[in-house]
């Protein structure tokens, strides 16, 4: 079965994550996909082949080689994210010649460079795309089919020398929630890749330090032609206090190392009202004063309105580079590896975070590597097909070089 083969088999499971069961997993669905990628890595030959009862597939292919080699872990998410349906998705592959390409035509879905300027560097490449109505799932089923194509490599060609070769794959990473159950201790890996990037040749080893905030606005409600002087909207609250953040740390006027506050959702009546932010920022100081900031809004809301307004805030991860400072080799390790295969490294901050922020603290360094697809999450999301193929190159190569560290 060939890489892409194998991605479109991937994406035929819906395991899509949903952040309000508050369950582990938060989708029993993801379970379906787990099962089958279980029993192919037993049909492939590696060892210890497990699922966990928190949907976690951990497995090994041995060393063939006597040599003292570092154990290399790749791991992949399993889910794909909320933001857009990831049940019945329709692929189709195009060979892409420029222009427009029509997604949809009936409901006049168009996946443009002009709004999607990428595209361009593609022209004369196979793209998966799909009907426009759901994600493809790229992020990160191409991360997956990269990782089982690359041991099937190995298992194919038993000459080759490698050392132990790790793999797992992970529930709710697009959730915040992946590495919850991870079992660093069992993995046993001493730095391993998610293989969760975009476009070809991203490598990265910093990311956003993140907090989740939820403000809570409480009201009071009287009739409306009777309310002079007692009634307290809170719908009003929330909007008084969104107006305080300031619009240039939006994620929309953001960029680069540039932290924002993001707005995901609002809820309410005129008794309660609610607003949820996602905060980030690369620097933790800056982070911290984000944090301290919204604190202070919530202290004012409540010296103009008493007792109208509460905060709950909470860490969610933290920028990797405080980790991987002190463990460069690694990262060297995979550009070397993209440069072997034929890829320009492009090392850059994430605007966003991995599995591997979180790992990387729990004591297992772990930078991102490519999978290939872009405009993630969303019904134009594209995989160009030799970008995955190159994604699976990478993970050999860097299986390969491994064998040449002391």
């Amino acid at each position: 079965m060939t890489v892409k083969e194998r991605f479109l088999k991937y994406v035929s499971f819906d395991t899509q994550s949903d952040e309000n069961t508050h369950t582990s997993p938060s989708t029993t669905k993801q379970f379906e996909l787990a099962k089958y990628l279980k029993d192919e890595l037993a049909s492939l030959g590696m060892v210890d082949v497990s699922l966990s009862d928190y949907c976690y597939v951990m497995a090994t292919l041995p060393a063939n080689t006597e040599k003292k080699i570092p154990t290399v872990g790749f791991i992949a998410h399993m889910d794909t994210s909320p933001d857009a349906s990831g049940a019945n998705i329709k692929t189709r592959t195009v060979h892409y010649d420029g222009g427009e390409i029509v997604l949809n035509e009936e409901e006049k879905i168009v996946l443009s460079p002009m709004m999607f300027p990428e595209l361009t560097k593609y022209q004369g490449q196979d793209i998966i795309v799909t009907d426009g109505k759901t994600l493809l799932g790229a992020d990160d089923k191409a991360g997956i089919a990269a990782i089982v194509s690359a041991i099937s490599y190995f298992v194919e060609n038993p000459s080759i020398e490698h050392g132990t070769i790790k793999v797992a794959f992970t529930p709710d990473e697009e959730i915040g929630e992946g590495p919850n159950h991870f079992d660093v201790k069992a993995f046993g890996a001493d730095f391993a890749y998610t293989i969760d990037g975009g476009e070809i040749g991203e490598l990265e080893f910093e990311n956003f330090n993140a907090a989740a905030a939820r403000v809570i606005f409480h009201g009071l409600n009287v009739h409306p032609g009777y309310a002079k002087d007692k009634m307290i909207n809170a719908c009003l609250l929330a909007n008084e206090f969104a107006s305080w953040l300031p619009k240039t740390q939006r994620p929309q006027e953001t960029e680069g190392y540039e932290g924002f506050f993001h707005l995901t959702n609002m809820s309410g009546t005129v008794e309660e009202a609610s607003l949820s932010y996602i905060v980030r920022d690369h620097d933790r100081n800056l982070f911290e004063q984000k944090k301290t900031f919204l604190k202070e809004l919530v202290a004012q809301m409540n010296k103009l309105h008493p007792g109208s307004t509460t905060l709950e805030l909470r860490d969610q991860y933290y920028n990797m580079i405080e980790v991987m400072k002190e463990k460069k080799f690694i990262v060297d390790l995979a550009a070397e590896a993209m440069r072997t295969a034929g890829v320009s490294p492009n090392i850059r901050p994430i605007r966003g975070g991995t599995d591997g922020a979180r790992l990387s603290f729990m004591g297992l360094p772990c930078p991102n590597i490519f999978a290939g697809g872009l405009n993630f999450h969303g019904r134009f999301e594209y995989l160009p097909v030799e970008s995955l193929k190159k994604s699976c190159d990478t993970i050999i190569k860097i299986a390969e070089l491994t064998t040449k560290i002391s």
